[in-house]
């Protein structure tokens, strides 16, 4: 469980960053901003998942829903 009070109260100093790549010029050239679409143009679907790719979206607590479907459309995309 996150501690609200605990992060709220860290300095930009407080903050270990040694495990965060940094990001390029490169990385930041091709970053793009993404809005949520409204739930109205979202599909609901129910999707089976291996048991360690469901476990590593939960210990690192990774909003999979969203994740998930921004992998499948980069995948698209990109083929």
């Amino acid at each position: 469980m996150t501690d609200w009070e605990k992060l709220e109260s860290m300095t930009d100093e407080d903050i270990d960053f040694s495990d965060c790549h940094e990001i390029t010029p490169e990385m930041a050239k091709n970053a793009v901003i993404k809005r949520g679409l409204k739930s109205s143009e979202k599909q609901s679907l129910t999707l089976f998942l291996d048991a360690e790719i469901i476990h590593w979206y939960k210990q690192n607590e990774v909003a999979h829903q969203i994740e998930i479907n921004n992998l499948l459309r980069t995948y698209i995309k990109n083929n």
